[in-house]
Order: structure tokens, then sequence, then C-alpha cells
């Protein structure tokens, strides 16, 4: 049964006397994770208190080493625009990290910094798309990527993945969708919503497929497995690699990431940034460079303790019957199957934040594909995870709001 909440909102201004919006402004859909934290701020300001497991932002502070090399850089007086490509330290730094960490030569002329890989990908779909051109993608996938691929005119081609295979892509089974309208395949890995990492068989087999690659490369050094991560550019040169900064080291404020494209692509993409962006933040390039020289003692250990945090979660949502029937092995989400609770997830999610408190994103904004479930962002302490449980046990038990500071075995 559906659940109205008067915490979903729809607000609508009157446009009399202005000139209408164009229909790819209009059509733009709602961000839910970010809809349902407004909401759970709504209720804070309101003095309750909610647990965050909605967004996917990392509670650790930025490694102070990398704090420190911003300051230094504004000492230095590092106020100016750079390179519309990016500060040629931050592409030289790229360039030795992609040597140290896949063994590859990437010439740091190969590389665009932008800010946040989200800004990537809508300067890359702008250069690549033409109307009616399409691009492939997984059922569910990233909530953000259709909105990008259409604000261009172009198509959302969405390829049912099992859950029994951890929602990844069997390349065997993309043939019949590459028609001549295709004009990428965009890949995520490790996954958002589900923490699935492609493992290199299967990247080898998208490789194989003969269609550019678009590979979100963001939560790389957040995996959790034995195996290291793997870009698809281990695999093929027909690809273009979106990463960034702020999720293995803790610099989702600072907005700066960037892109591996091909040589043809570097100069029509440097002259969109040059008109769109302009650059970006010298200081904060700086800053990055020295993460990558610097600051992976601190990435490592906030890996071990996200990887603790999502052992807690995974047997707490077992305990409580909230399927998960193949782990997720990075980044820090669980999608968890929640259709016996109610099919509708946007609906559960605002019941669930009313009732106990709890912020989670729905499953729907992630496809179809995953609708009936739930994400849960471990991007929180072991301490309100436990306490995120022990209110949803209340929650599904009909208890009604549950008592803060009760508890559950794990």
């Amino acid at each position: 049964m559906a659940v109205s909440s008067p915490l979903i909102l729809d607000i609508q201004g009157s446009n009399e006397g202005l000139v209408d919006l164009a229909q790819r402004a209009l059509s733009v859909t709602p961000f839910m994770a970010m809809e349902v934290l407004e909401a759970a701020q709504k209720l804070e300001a309101q003095g309750r208190h909610i647990i965050h497991m909605e967004v996917g932002e990392p509670d650790f502070r930025t490694p102070p080493i990398v704090v420190e090399a911003m300051n230094e850089a504004l000492s230095q007086g590092a106020f100016k625009y750079t390179h519309s490509q990016g500060h040629p330290v931050l592409r030289e730094a790229l360039s030795w990290h992609y040597q140290e960490r896949y063994g590859l030569d990437i010439h740091p002329d190969r590389f665009l910094i932008c800010p946040g890989t989200s800004t990537g990908l809508w300067l890359l779909f702008g250069a690549l798309l033409e109307k009616g051109d399409a691009v492939l993608m997984s059922n569910p996938h990233y909530c953000c990527y259709p909105n990008l691929v259409t604000f261009f005119g172009g198509q959302v081609l969405k390829v049912p993945v099992a859950e029994s295979e951890g929602f990844r892509f069997r390349p065997s089974e993309l043939t019949s969708y590459l028609d001549s309208r295709v004009k990428a395949i965009l890949i995520n890995s490790p996954a958002n919503p589900t923490g699935a990492i492609l493992e290199p068989e299967r990247l080898k087999g998208l490789a194989a497929l003969g269609k550019l690659i678009i590979s979100d490369e963001i939560y790389h050094g957040l995996s959790y497995g034995s195996d290291r991560d793997h870009t698809i550019l281990e695999y093929t040169d027909r690809a273009v690699v979106v990463g960034g900064f702020s999720k293995c080291f803790a610099m989702t404020g600072w907005r700066v990431g960037y892109m591996i494209v091909p040589p043809s692509f570097v100069r029509p993409l440097r002259s969109m940034t040059q008109n769109f962006i302009i650059s970006v933040n010298a200081a904060v390039q700086l800053a990055a460079a020295a993460a990558l020289y610097k600051a992976w003692p601190e990435v490592e250990k906030m890996r071990e303790i996200f990887n603790t945090r999502r052992r807690l979660l995974l047997s707490g949502l077992k305990q409580l019957g909230l399927g998960v029937m193949v782990e997720p092995e990075g980044a820090f989400y669980v999608l968890a199957r929640a259709n016996h609770i109610n099919p509708d997830s946007k609906s559960l999610v605002f019941d669930i934040l009313e009732k106990a408190g709890v912020g989670l994103t729905p499953g729907a904004d992630f496809g179809s594909g995953s609708e009936g479930f739930l994400r849960f962002s471990y991007a929180t302490s072991e301490d309100n995870i436990i306490e995120a449980l022990s209110r949803l046990k209340t929650y599904l038990q009909g208890q009604g709001r549950p008592k803060e500071g009760s508890s559950i075995r794990l």
C-alpha cells in the first residue's frame, strides 16, 4: 500500500510574465537522495534526531596532509586561473598515479581536470551525443546518468541485470542491444547503488564488444576483496575514464575530478572547458596532487573502517529480513530487497524517515530494476549503523516511532 507523506514536496512557482523554460530543463528529474536529505533536515529543524544513510558522502575529514597542501598553495599565491585542461602539476600526478597503481603509461595531456565527475560526464556527453544517439547502461544504475544523457538529446538503453549476478553485466548478453544508435556503453565499478565490482573477465568482455566504454571509476580505492582495482584502460584504449577525489579521499566538497580521454577528444573538450568552466580552483588542484602522492595511508585506514561497517550492516540487514543476494564488494552502499514490506520504495523511504528517523534512498531512483529495494549508505559511524538497525527493527515490528538509544544484537 502506498504511503503518502507531508515530507514529499512538489513546489511549483508561477511562470506568469516569464519566458517558458526549455523542455530539457523541465524534464530533469529530482535526485532522490538529496530529496530525502532535505526532508530529513526539515525534521532535524523540528528537533528530531535523524540517522543519515541516504547520501553517499564519507563522514571522515579530508586527510590533514591534503588540507596542509591547500593552505600552502594559497600562501604561495595559487589564486589565478590555471590551464583550462588542468594544472600541469595535477595532470603529472595523475599520470604518475596510473603508472604506479595500474601499470599504465598515460601522457598528462590526456587528462582533463573538471569540477567533479558529474561535470566531467556532462562535458563528455555534450561532446559525444547527437540527437537520437544512445548510451547503454545497466538497470539499476546511478540515478543521475539518464538525465546527463537525455539533456543532450540522447537516448538511454537500460539493460536488465540480474540480482543473482550482483547486478553486473554479462557482456555476451549485450550484443543484441548494440545497434548503430549506441555511441557508448556506460559502466560504474565499484558501482552505485549496488557496490558491485566488474572483475577483469567482465571488463575484458565489455572491451571486446568494440563500442566506446565510458567507465565511472569514482569509487576506486574503496574495494574490499583480495584483488586490486582494475581500470577499463587495462583492456582497451577505446574508452573514457572519469574519476575523482570525492569518495576515497573524503573530498566531496572540494569539487575536483578528472577525465582520461582518447587524444582526438582532447581539443574539443578543452574548448568546451574554456567556454563553460574556464578552470578548476588552482589551490584545490594542487591539494589533489598532494593527495595522490601522500594521502594513501589515510585512505587505507578509511577503507578498513568502511569494510568493518559493511560487514556490520550486512549482518544487521540479514537479521531484519532485508534481502542481499550477493554481498557488495566496493564503494559504501548496500542495496537490500524490501518489496515484502512495501513494493513502492519511495513511499517506504519517507515512511521510515518519518516514523523511524532513518534516512535511506529508494531503489526506484536507480531504475525499474531496483524498485522494491532500499539503498543503505554505510558512510556513517558504527554507532549510527547499530542505532539505525535498532530503529528499523522497531519500525518493522509495527511499534511506531522507536525510542532513541534502543539496541539490536549483532
